[in-house]
């Protein structure tokens, strides 16, 4: 998130954690990793967490035991990750607007975003036949832009790229349910979750809300097999547990502020949560100060990512 993105949110911080804390279900997280810049993009494959260290331009993964492995760096800012059907990594690269893919040869250009994203890129979701579904900020809010609608970009197998949906408030995390038939995506300055039906093409239709938020700025997510979204909202400091329609189960409170979440390990009943003492990209790489935490839950993970 951008520095001034992250000043037209903070004004919301002190109210936030007030409500927060009136109904706030503790639970204790573990330190799996830490030292890092800014944890994103978080995703459980091969039996260990995948994910982008934005502000240190690189991807990584981390086992259950903290042990960790640098994948590939890249150098304009790596965001929302995911595979294609034959295995090869795909990573959003945010500054230059593509998506990358992970060649044995090393990283390639897969599709260029430029002609929709209208700034950064940033998080995505890939389904099970290699589509990738890839938000966007909207405007240069650092450089003094008013906040703007985006166009949510689907880029299929081949790297065509075409858009699928328009006017939605900083598109960020974003999830898939089993079947293959619905998309959900976190609108961060809209406090919602908005739904829409996947069309055998990968299209979108029938938008609707399906859960808004209060006192919460969605952030990266998973599903469950409940069919709730675990959802990380960074200026309240928390994960929250959201049903469709907007109810709330389960709070889990961190030290900082919880930028995105992931179900895995073994059963799929690990929370990994990654957390950062700040949003702006400057204070992050300098601090060092991101994490990988940890704790169970009762409902294992389901969909995608």
């Amino acid at each position: 998130m951008t520095l001034e993105a992250g000043r037209l949110i903070a004004a919301r911080l002190d109210h936030c954690r007030g409500v927060v804390l009136k109904s706030l279900v503790m639970a204790t997280t573990r330190v799996i990793l830490d030292g890092l810049a800014f944890p994103e993009g978080p995703r459980w494959r091969d039996g260990v967490l995948w994910f982008s260290d934005m502000h240190a331009q690189r991807v990584m993964t981390v086992d259950a035991n903290g042990r960790s492995t640098v994948v590939v760096e890249v150098p304009n800012d790596p965001s929302g990750l995911g595979w294609l059907p034959d295995g090869r990594l795909l990573v959003v690269s945010m500054r230059d607007r593509k998506l990358l893919r992970l060649d044995p040869q090393g990283l390639v250009e897969h599709a260029d975003l430029s002609g929709i994203a209208t700034f950064h890129c940033n998080d995505m979701v890939v389904d099970a036949r290699g589509r990738a579904y890839v938000g966007n900020f909207g405007a240069d809010f650092q450089g003094g832009s008013e906040m703007v609608p985006a166009k949510l970009a689907l880029v299929d197998p081949d790297g065509r790229v075409r858009v699928v949906a328009e006017d939605l408030m900083f598109p960020n995390g974003s999830v898939i349910t089993p079947d293959g038939k619905t998309l959900i995506v976190g609108e961060s300055f809209a406090a919602r979750m908005t739904a829409f039906d996947i069309a055998g093409d990968g299209s979108l239709s029938n938008r609707r809300v399906w859960a808004q938020l209060e006192n919460a700025l969605p952030d990266g997510c998973c599903l469950d097999a409940e069919g709730a979204i675990w959802v990380a909202s960074p200026l309240s400091g928390e994960v929250l547990r959201v049903h469709e329609g907007g109810r709330v189960s389960q709070r889990i409170k961190v030290e900082t502020q919880a930028i995105a979440c992931m179900l895995g390990g073994a059963d799929r009943k690990t929370l990994f949560i990654l957390t950062a003492g700040t949003l702006i990209p400057e204070e992050a790489a300098e601090r060092r100060d991101g994490r990988i935490e940890a704790v169970e839950v009762d409902v294992p993970g389901a969909g995608l990512p």
